[in-house]
Order: C-alpha cells, then sequence, then structure tokens
C-alpha cells in the first residue's frame, strides 16, 4: 500500500491504493474546504437531506398561506393556486434570506445562507438567488463542495446553524 499527497487549484487530496498495479482513488478531502469552512459543526456546509427539508417546509408554509389567502376561490392543485403558492413561497424565501440569513424552513432546520466574501447577502443577490430557485433546476445541479447553481451564481453557501 501506498500513500501521497497531492495539490492542485489550493486542494488539498490524498491518493491511496490497496494493491500494486491498481489505480490510485483520489479523494479532495471534505466537502467545504475549498471555501474555507470546517468540515464539521457550526459553519459546517449543511448536507444536501436537511436543505430538502427545509425546502419541503418552506413550500408546505407556502400552500398553506396561499390556501388562507385565496379561501376557496381556486382549488387547492388548479394552476392559478400553484402559481400563487410560487409567489408567496417567492416572497417569503427572498425576504427571510435577505433580512433574516434564512427562510423559515432553513430557520426551522437549523442552516442558514452565507455569503462566501464575508459581506451581508444584499437585496439584489438575495432577489437572484431565490429567482433561481423558483426555476427548479439550478438547485438540482451542485458542485463537489455541494453547492447548486443557484448557490454558486450568488456566491453563497448553505451551512449549519
Amino acid at each position: 500500500m501506498f500513500r501521497w499527497r497531492y495539490t492542485t487549484a489550493g486542494d488539498e487530496g490524498e491518493a491511496t491504493a490497496s494493491a500494486p498495479g491498481s489505480l490510485p482513488t483520489v479523494t479532495s478531502g471534505y466537502r467545504g474546504q475549498r471555501l474555507g469552512l470546517p468540515e464539521t459543526g457550526a459553519g459546517s456546509l449543511a448536507p444536501f437531506g436537511r436543505r430538502l427539508v427545509a425546502l419541503f417546509v418552506d413550500w408546505a408554509a407556502a400552500n398553506l398561506v396561499t390556501v388562507l389567502l385565496v379561501r376557496g376561490r381556486f382549488a387547492y392543485g388548479d394552476q392559478v393556486f400553484n402559481l400563487a403558492a410560487l409567489g408567496v413561497f417567492a416572497v417569503e424565501v427572498f425576504t427571510l434570506t435577505w433580512l433574516a440569513g434564512a427562510s423559515f424552513g432553513q430557520r426551522m432546520i437549523g442552516i442558514r445562507v452565507v455569503s462566501l466574501d464575508g459581506g451581508r447577502l444584499g437585496v439584489v443577490r438575495a432577489l437572484y438567488r431565490t429567482v433561481l430557485i423558483c426555476l427548479a433546476i439550478p438547485p438540482l445541479v451542485w458542485d463537489r463542495d455541494g453547492r447548486g447553481l443557484h448557490d454558486r451564481a450568488v456566491n453563497t453557501a448553505v451551512i449549519r446553524s
């Protein structure tokens, strides 16, 4: 068995091979290492499962608020109802992410959105991030750190609180 360490573009990784002549398996450290975040605990990248649960909580809350707002004028599941629910979801996520750093669901699950440049997440970046989330595809495509395209576009990360 042999081991060696390498460094590329600021990443530190390790490669190991268990048998002579076998190809080494290369790892690039932990998720968030490239971003300067801790591996575990508060401040580390939030796992996908927690982010998904927070999204479902936000979507359920948006549907509940929409039901209360429309009061039977639209049936649950109608196209108009769904657009209204998406609007409520967008307003909730945008407003709370901008003002509090976490949506309702994220706050309940114990995660939050932070800017990687150290500044506050401004109104434009929070709005752009929310629009990309509502398009659904950007959150489904992520990098090796687990950050979706919506987070990469505005230089943010979702971390544990």
